[in-house]
């Protein structure tokens, strides 16, 4: 029998990391999963991050924010402007205000550099199928500065009670079953909602924009501080 939990192809990863050493383990341990993952290219510095040919190629782009001693935060759009991989950020950074940014700059998750293994591969996984990753070691720090950022001025409250009311019975059941399993990925959650996974998507582009929201974790904070988590 087939294994049907394998994709129809191999998740195209590229690493854009300085450290010879850490590129090395995390090229092997993607090459551990052969069938499932393969790198596409690698990159040390922002330029040749920037024109590598294989980055228009990738799924995933797993990225430090510093390479070769250059902050490469700035990168975060041109890098999406370039190719359409998710970008899944592994750090050694603890700086809540800087990684949020990289969220805020379109990065679908962060994922600390001291995390294991196996968590890393899973995190690879959950991005490339659409869902925010944040580890827990950083969750805390991340939702707590999203919710007290003031990067955004809040709607008026008669303007943001009409944009919750305007949710459907389905909608509000959508982001309560999705703010309850933030890291989830979409294709496990479209099951539990007794739907397809490109149903899930075209609801969630609906909720975004009635909610105003710019992702599933901006979702999860938007749900938490409005109630929506509850039956």
């Amino acid at each position: 029998m087939p294994d049907t939990a394998a994709p129809l192809q191999p998740i195209r990863v590229f690493l854009a990391e300085d450290h010879a050493i850490t590129l090395w383990g995390l090229q092997r341990l993607i090459e551990s999963r052969p069938g499932r993952m393969t790198v596409v290219g690698t990159a040390p510095s922002r330029d040749s991050l920037l024109t590598h040919t294989a980055l228009a190629q990738a799924d995933v782009l797993l990225m430090d924010l510093d390479l070769a001693g250059a902050d490469c935060l700035d990168l975060l759009p041109d890098v999406q402007r370039l190719s359409p991989a998710q970008v899944l950020v592994l750090t050694a950074s603890e700086d809540p205000q800087r990684l949020c940014r990289a969220i805020e700059l379109g990065a679908r998750g962060v994922l600390h550099k001291s995390e294991a293994p196996q968590q890393i591969l899973t995190a690879i996984e959950g991005v490339s199928s659409g869902a925010a990753w944040v580890s827990p070691q950083l969750m805390g720090q991340v939702l707590g500065r999203l919710t007290h950022a003031p990067a955004r001025a809040a709607p008026p409250q008669d303007a943001l009670q009409a944009r919750i009311a305007s949710l459907t019975a389905r909608e509000r059941g959508i982001v309560r079953v999705l703010s309850q399993s933030p890291s989830d990925k979409l294709l496990s959650v479209a099951g539990r909602l007794g739907m397809s996974e490109t149903t899930l998507r075209n609801h969630l582009t609906t909720v975004y924009g009635k909610l105003g929201v710019r992702g599933r974790l901006e979702l999860h904070v938007f749900a938490a501080e409005h109630g929506l988590t509850a039956e």
